[in-house]
């Protein structure tokens, strides 16, 4: 059966990439600052023990899309709690905020309530943080993830909270199971690519300019683990992780599309600096 499954799930895939994007869906996608994580020893991000000694800054990016007059978020960065608060370095993870995204909605014409979708690539408290500003919204979210949620103990780096009116069943939640046609057009797509945790997703947006877009989640979280095949060891599964890494390449290649790390400051660069959009 779960054979059977995954090839569904695949043909149902193909045959949304390969359909043609309607051109009336007018697509245009924004890149916010949702803050930034000071890594005080970078060999937490290997099972391998790379990286040792070495330190990092992680940008936390979101990213909002139109599509017509549609608005999808995808995710949501830290919690707006921590603005004006004195990053803390001494921490293994020092995270940090400076402004939050209905701020940055503000400044590109968008009201949260005009938000109706919230896309989760996964459940950690640095791409949940201001979910609940949106509690309107469908929240969309790897159906692994959402059930992580509701565990005892709780996984690394889950906090519910951060969820509370999905949670507790004042908002709509859309369980993705493998692959989501999201505007049932082609235009974009969440890719299941789970190993870092049960549900994680990466996000292809097909731009009629600039081209596809593939926002990486936390398939991986800077380049060197690409080239690497670098794996942490707070990852859920050390097999799915590195197939997850290797179908994400492989989409990117096929597609030619423009893969953008989300956590590394140089690739977010590849995107237009807010608020200027990709189109």
């Amino acid at each position: 059966m779960k054979t059977l499954a995954s090839l569904v799930t695949f043909a149902t895939t193909l045959l949304a990439l390969s359909a043609p994007v309607h051109a009336a869906a007018d697509l245009e996608l924004w890149r916010l600052d949702c803050g930034n994580v000071a890594v005080k020893d970078l060999s937490m991000f290997s099972d391998t023990f790379d990286y040792a000694g070495k330190t990092s800054t992680l940008t936390d990016s979101c990213y909002v899309i139109r599509h017509g007059a549609d608005y999808m978020l995808w995710d949501t960065g830290l919690p707006a709690g921590l603005i004006g608060q004195k990053q803390d370095l001494s921490q293994p993870l020092a995270p940090s905020l400076e402004i939050d995204i209905p701020t940055q909605l503000a400044k590109i014409g968008i009201k949260p309530e005009q938000i109706g979708l919230v896309g989760i690539s996964h459940n950690h408290f640095d791409h949940l943080g201001q979910a609940s500003t949106f509690a309107k919204s469908t929240l969309m979210i790897g159906a692994g993830d959402w059930e992580s949620l509701h565990e005892n103990p709780l996984p690394f780096g889950v906090v519910p909270a951060l969820v509370q009116p999905w949670m507790d069943g004042k908002a709509k939640v859309d369980l993705v199971s493998g692959d989501r046609d999201v505007f049932k057009d082609g235009s974009v797509m969440m890719l299941a690519m789970p190993g870092h945790t049960k549900g994680e997703t990466a996000l292809l947006v097909n731009l009629p300019k600039t081209g596809p877009v593939l926002l990486s989640g936390d398939v991986v979280h800077f380049e060197e683990q690409i080239a690497r095949n670098g794996v942490p060891p707070f990852n859920v599964d050390r097999a799915e992780s590195l197939a997850s890494m290797e179908r994400m390449n492989g989409v990117a290649k096929a597609l030619n599309a423009k893969l953008i790390i989300q956590h590394d400051t140089r690739d977010i660069g590849k995107l237009p600096v807010f608020p200027a959009s990709a189109k």
